[in-house]
């Protein structure tokens, strides 16, 4: 990729990072304007602050950037909520909405994925729960049922899907948009996750699967699954 577009993927910044960021710039100007009163005929010493220093906030703007993506609407498909690898495909019980035999996908997000979470069908919003919880790392057997976590369900005349935002070790919070009632768009963001985790996707089994375990995919782009 070039610096070019390196450049303008960290410019376009979504809202929940406002604050971090005014933070570490604010952070970066006391410690180097501190460094150079302290140390004001080594040069060198404050050279080398400035170079971490950037090094810090270009890593603090890599996780808020929030790249355009190109969703392909398709009542028939149903498309990743979140970038990252895919780390589970199975029929498990989902004990929570459905208390009943679901096919599960998850994704597990890096701290160097896009943290925006997006709709991965159209329809209404039926169910929408907050739990608190523990900050397992995000590949934890329980992380799904004990960490702090988010649950949604969007339903139209295809059926019902259910996805479930998960914490991990660094991620501290979760933010949703989502309502009871509202109209959910295909491929429009309905929450954040800040320094990664992992997106959960509960589906009717039989459902047809379109990726694999490892695979990498783009949320609100890639295609993981359509109704059969």
């Amino acid at each position: 990729m070039c610096y070019h577009q390196i450049l303008i993927q960290l410019l376009m910044l979504h809202r929940e990072g406002t604050l971090t960021i005014t933070i570490t710039l604010l952070f970066i100007a006391v410690v180097n304007i501190g460094l150079y009163l302290i140390f004001p005929c080594f040069g060198w010493i404050n050279w080398i602050g400035l170079i971490l220093t950037l090094g810090l906030l270009y890593i603090i703007l890599q996780f808020f950037r929030n790249p355009k993506r190109n969703t392909v609407v398709d009542i028939n498909t149903i498309i990743a909520p979140a970038d990252g690898k895919v780390v589970v495909i199975e029929e498990v019980e989902e004990p929570e909405y459905f208390k009943g035999k679901r096919l599960q996908i998850s994704i597990f997000m890096s701290p160097f994925n896009v943290h925006v979470n997006r709709y991965p069908i159209s329809g209404k919003v039926n169910y929408v729960k907050y739990h608190a919880g523990l900050y397992l790392v995000a590949w934890h057997p329980k992380s799904s049922t004990d960490n702090e976590r988010s649950t949604v369900v969007v339903g139209n005349e295809k059926g019902e899907v259910l996805f479930r935002q998960i914490a991990g070790a660094l991620a501290r919070r979760i933010v949703y948009y989502a309502k009871e009632g509202d109209q959910a768009e295909q491929g429009k963001e309905f929450g954040f996750i800040k320094f990664g985790s992992r997106v959960d996707v509960f589906l009717p089994v039989g459902t047809k699967v379109n990726v694999q375990l490892e695979q990498v995919v783009r949320g609100g782009e890639t295609i993981i699954a359509s109704w059969s």
